[in-house]
């Protein structure tokens, strides 16, 4: 699905450096490198913070409990996503409350989010699903009339931008992962939390370091979640080729969407009006019946094609989520997706040729079945 080994040969030079540099150093849990990878990120973002912490996931529960989401409060999200989004409101001891899909983007649809909403309702987190921006207008738009905080999980859309603006820079919180296959990977696991709004940036540096301001002082119990120098000085190099990779991706996303929408019954990704994708994952909708997914994943795999579903579940059909009450056909379009969705190969170094050779055996599969 990606390439990773491909990518750091073409900044071998680079990346060996900067590591080197921090080996030398002696400074290897946050640190000077991590306070310049946050000031670098923040001018990307177009935020005023970033703050650096673990992982993905942990920037989602610190960014939620930076927004003051505690026990008994309720987090609209979207059941169609990573588990992380919901797993991270459990662990303020909150309630995710699902709300489902646009079938068009697989995003959160804002028309029935307002309906969700009730006097415990502290949050909105909506997700940028494959690096496609959530309609983030209509989300902010129902925030401020029911003064709700918006944290966007941006995970998967790290330089994908909505009316100009990146993602994770519009509500009062953006939660980003670096794990290896994003846009932005580092060597391991990381994430940052992007705001703003400086109670927050400082809520989110207290909770990642035990809650302490200064060495064992502490205001708050918090958390061991610190962005470790090594990662930050190799995703300081991987930024500064962020917007060249990103628009690589874009224009094989283009040749994957010209090349299938000559397929009948497959549908490649839409994209909203105003919106820039990240491309981070290329999934199609396998709309026919007839075209058995899991039989055209072995034909492409005997082929040295690999694919994937993101997602085979969603998570109001999940054990750790049975809790909630819910049950099959609650969220139909969540539902669909499941059984419909592909996702191929994407990564920047991906060549033309390969593209062409996917679509061209999924052509074949479907003319021999």
């Amino acid at each position: 699905m990606t390439d990773l080994t491909t990518q750091y040969m073409s900044i071998k030079k680079e990346v060996d450096l900067a590591v080197q540099r921090v080996l030398e150093s002696g400074r290897y849990i946050l640190g000077p490198e991590v306070e310049a990878f946050e000031k670098e990120l923040a001018d990307y973002c177009g935020t005023q913070y970033a703050v650096g912490v673990a992982s993905g996931t942990d920037a989602l529960i610190l960014a939620l409990l930076g927004c003051g989401v505690k026990p008994g409060d309720e987090v609209i999200t979207t059941p169609f996503t990573f588990i992380a989004t919901a797993e991270a409101i459990t662990h303020c001891g909150a309630k995710p409350v699902f709300v489902d899909i646009n079938p068009q983007t697989y995003n959160i649809d804002p028309q029935q989010i307002e309906k969700a909403v009730t006097s415990r309702t502290r949050a909105l987190l909506p997700v940028h699903l494959f690096g496609q921006p959530a309609p983030m207008d209509d989300i902010l738009d129902i925030a401020r009339r029911n003064n709700l905080k918006v944290v966007e999980d941006s995970a998967q859309a790290l330089s994908a931008e909505f009316h100009g603006a990146k993602t994770g820079s519009i509500g009062d919180a953006g939660c980003l992962s670096f794990f290896p296959s994003k846009n932005l990977g580092a060597f391991g696991d990381a994430g940052a939390v992007v705001t703003n709004d400086p109670q927050i940036a400082e809520s989110v540096r207290l909770l990642r370091q035990h809650g302490a301001k200064t060495t064992y002082v502490h205001l708050m119990p918090g958390y061991n979640s610190r962005l470790d120098a090594l990662q930050a000085s190799i995703l300081r190099i991987k930024l500064r080729h962020l917007e060249r990779w990103s628009n690589a991706r874009r224009e094989r996303a283009a040749l994957y969407n010209r090349l299938f929408s000559e397929i009948e019954n497959i549908e490649p990704p839409f994209i909203s009006e105003n919106s820039l994708t990240s491309a981070n994952y290329y999934t199609v909708r396998l709309c026919r019946e007839s075209i058995n997914r899991g039989h055209l994943r072995q034909y492409l795999s005997a082929k040295g094609i690999e694919t994937a579903i993101y997602y085979p579940l969603t998570l109001h059909l999940q054990e750790a989520y049975l809790c909630l009450g819910h049950k099959p056909g609650d969220f139909p379009e969540s539902e669909r997706a499941q059984e419909q969705v592909l996702s191929f190969p994407m990564y920047p170094e991906i060549e033309r040729e390969q593209i062409m050779e996917i679509v061209e055996s999924v052509k074949d599969f479907i003319k021999a079945n």
